[in-house]
């Protein structure tokens, strides 16, 4: 038997490094041998800013990751996100010298090859070119070209585009870590083969991917990317809106964010508050859920409008059947999938990246957070078959270190206990009651 080949996705965001091993089964599924996520201090809006805080990050991650799965981790596949992320449609054309030989995998490659020499901007430089169809002799709808006949080669591509001093960070901080980068790959469309079918895709749908810093946006239409996009704004900035608007620290703003937080102001009450302590024993505030919620609206509404305006210079030519899929840690407040269809008009779903892992993945994995990790994996197991197919005959960096070893019980009951100081944690600083029902002095004595 062949030694396991294993893929790892790193996922460098605005608020987390998430750090995930999976492995292809025999079955098609993807099994997940370990994984890790540290908070993410040196990213900001997708894009590095300090690369000693981000390195460290990585570090811990990736020990933490390998340790869990027992693989000695070298290479890695890592999503690129950021607003500076823009995408155009080109055409490439190669004129054949026999038109009577078959079409072969070199040229196809030339094909692709050439998109790189596009002229760009000073400061830019092109982060992938996917082929979205081909055309040979003036036919078009082509699918694969591979050993048909033609004198004329043609193939419209979906070009992205980024700044090279961005992705030139991302891969400083990769090497820094000890590590090699396999591939560079745009998070949405990492997201994208996570969390939605091949029926989606063909009818038509926009996956939206709301994470920290960034909402990121990838269209399909007849099982084509048409459009990708990357929108400054997230989940950090409906945190910030509440530590303005509550005048409360970010600590806090994230905390009642996560747990109390609504998309839509009118599915709350207004004698629901939440208690916040004060500051070094300033009067506590109490903040309601209605208000809270018009807070975190206004932003959403404002990030949807964005989506929208994404959206329809696709949906205007193309109508998106399957509407709407939501995924990333954005997704998960409360009543978000009402709020987007009054704001779009069409069909939403959440997306949960769970359809192609194995049924003994851990249900934390299955959080739309980790999509776009999930996501980084599967693309990277994706190109690792195409270019073993090709004869490339690719060689996995990432090694078994040892025999298994039964470490997960463990990683679990360390996740239990911290999630259990977390639970106690928040119960002494953030108190939900309704108005009128408990005195203070006798929630301190219940504290205490």
């Amino acid at each position: 038997m062949s030694d396991p080949v294993y893929i790892v996705g790193l996922d460098i965001g605005t608020t987390k490094i998430a750090c995930i091993v999976g492995e292809k089964m025999p079955n098609g599924k993807i099994e997940i041998r370990g994984y890790a996520k540290t908070e993410s201090t040196g990213v900001k809006r997708g894009m590095v800013f300090n690369i000693e805080e981000t390195v460290d990050a990585i570090k811990r991650a990736v020990s933490m990751a390998s340790e869990q799965s027992n693989v000695e981790i070298k290479s890695v596949n890592v999503g690129i996100a950021g607003h500076h992320i823009k995408s155009l449609q080109h055409r490439g054309v190669l004129i054949r010298e026999n038109a009577d030989v078959e079409i072969t995998d070199h040229e196809i490659d030339k094909l692709k090859q050439d998109m790189y020499k596009i002229c760009m901007t000073p400061g830019e430089e092109i982060i992938d070119v996917i082929p979205q169809e081909y055309i040979v002799d003036d036919e078009p709808g082509i699918r694969q070209p591979k050993g048909m006949l033609g004198s004329k080669l043609e193939a419209n591509y979906h070009v992205i585009i980024g700044q090279t001093s961005a992705a030139k960070n991302i891969v400083k901080c990769i090497e820094r870590a000890g590590l090699v980068m396999e591939n560079m790959i745009l998070e949405p469309i990492a997201s994208a083969a996570a969390v939605l079918g091949d029926d989606e895709k063909e009818a038509g749908v926009a996956i939206v991917d709301i994470g920290g810093g960034t909402t990121d946006i990838a269209v399909f239409y007849d099982s084509i990317i048409y459009h990708t996009a990357v929108i400054p704004f997230g989940g950090n900035v409906i945190t910030e809106d509440i530590r303005q608007g509550c005048s409360i620290i970010k600590k806090h703003a994230e905390e009642i964010k996560v747990k109390f937080g609504s998309a839509v102001a009118s599915e709350n009450r207004d004698d629901e508050v939440v208690s916040i302590p004060g500051i070094r024993g300033r009067e506590p505030k109490e903040i309601s859920f209605k208000n809270l919620a018009s807070i975190i609206q206004a932003r959403l509404e404002e990030i949807f409008d964005l989506v929208n305006h994404e959206i329809q210079k696709v949906n205007s030519q193309h109508k998106l059947i399957a509407g709407i899929v939501l995924t990333g840690g954005g997704a998960m407040m409360k009543h978000i999938r009402q709020l987007a269809e009054f704001k779009t008009g069409l069909e939403v779903r959440l997306g949960y990246p769970n359809e192609y892992l194995s049924n003994e993945t851990s249900e934390e994995l299955a959080s739309p957070m980790y999509s776009t990790g999930i996501g980084l994996v599967m693309e990277g197991i994706a190109k690792y078959e195409i270019d073993k197919k090709k004869g490339e005959n690719p060689q996995s960096l990432n090694k078994g270190k040892r025999v298994e070893i039964p470490v997960q019980k463990e990683v679990k009951e360390d996740r239990a206990e911290e999630k259990d100081t977390e639970s106690r944690f928040v119960l002494k600083n953030i108190i939900t009651r309704f108005t009128g029902f408990f005195k203070q002095e006798d929630l301190d004595k219940d504290l205490n």
